[in-house]
């Protein structure tokens, strides 16, 4: 069974505003609204910017966890939507 290691420092950050998330590779992505599902992007780092964007949907009151590059950017269509920096522990 893994285990969530959480190795940020601070709080939450809200997915409104795209983010690499302190460079996290693992992202714990909550969607705290109590009806709406909503819309996570991640989007590829390249030498010419941002590009190849993957975008899903995250039902309410759902955590999922989402693995990207270092450089990667993870957005949401809200700010209910919300991640931290994780990784895993055996």
């Amino acid at each position: 069974m893994s285990r969530t290691l959480l190795v940020g420092t601070g709080s939450e950050v809200a997915l409104n505003a795209a983010t690499t998330v302190d460079n996290a590779t693992v992202v714990r992505v909550w969607n705290s609204h109590a009806s709406d599902t909503q819309t996570v992007s991640v989007a590829k780092s390249t030498t010419a910017g941002y590009a190849s964007t993957a975008t899903v949907t995250l039902p309410a009151d759902r955590i999922e966890f989402f693995e990207k590059g270092a450089q990667d950017i993870i957005s949401a269509s809200v700010s209910t939507v919300v991640g931290f920096k994780v990784g895993f522990t055996g």
